[in-house]
């Protein structure tokens, strides 16, 4: 007999109800971290804009977001994981603030880092609504995202290192879609019970909007720079 069959009715009904209810928070969790997280992260930024800050350089980044990431995944089940969280968000959002501040040096900077901005905002609210909304179970995605992003990754630092501006801009239109097909796996991945994590699924969505944010920043500039 099936195990679900010798269940009496309301134990089936209860578990059902228990996972509704323990996804719903997983998800209430990960978007209430994720607003915070965004905010520590611009005030990171606006205070390296603020005192003119100059980036850490390529190999300090990786270095610092690498090491943080592996912290904040070694701790996400205990409280030590929300201060490795903001400790990454942040360090990532002083990062950025030199990369800003670049970009509102060029004409029309202002604009473009708004436009910037505002489609990241548009991209991540309009794929997650669509998952949280159509229930789409997008799991499918997974191994091609990581070799995919992957294979990213190692473009753009072979793009930065044989300086090859073609190369830098392809890297960021992929990143584009990537990072866009990021939301719609994790997001799908909390709702299905995927991801029973909410820091780690902050930190993934966070870096999903991360990296658009600035392929779409190096996109916008490169377009501006050419009128």
């Amino acid at each position: 007999m099936n195990s679900l069959q010798s269940l009496p009715a309301g134990n089936t009904n209860q578990t059902f109800t228990g996972s509704a209810l323990t996804r719903n928070k997983i998800i209430r969790n990960t978007y209430m971290l994720l607003s915070m997280t965004l905010v520590f992260a611009a005030l990171t930024a606006a205070s390296s804009i603020a005192m003119n800050l100059p980036h850490p350089g390529l190999i300090l980044t990786l270095a610092g977001y690498f090491g943080l990431l592996f912290l904040t995944a070694k701790l996400s089940n205990s409280g030590w994981g929300l201060v490795s969280v903001f400790a990454l968000t942040g360090f990532m959002g002083y990062t950025l603030g030199p990369i800003i501040s670049h970009y509102l040096g060029l004409p029309n900077g202002g604009q473009t880092v708004m436009t910037a901005m505002g489609g990241t905002a548009v991209i991540f609210l309009g794929l997650s609504g669509y998952a949280l909304s159509t229930r789409k179970d997008f799991s499918f995605m997974g191994g091609f995202l990581t070799v995919a992003i992957l294979v990213a990754f190692v473009a753009g630092l072979a793009a930065i290192f044989f300086e090859i501006p073609a190369l830098s801009l392809t890297v960021s239109a992929a990143f584009v879609l990537l990072m866009s097909g990021l939301i719609l796996y994790e997001t799908s991945n909390i709702i299905h019970g995927g991801e029973t994590n909410y820091v780690l699924a902050t930190v993934t969505l966070f870096v999903s909007i991360f990296n658009l944010f600035t392929s779409l920043l190096h996109l916008l500039g490169f377009s501006n720079s050419n009128e």
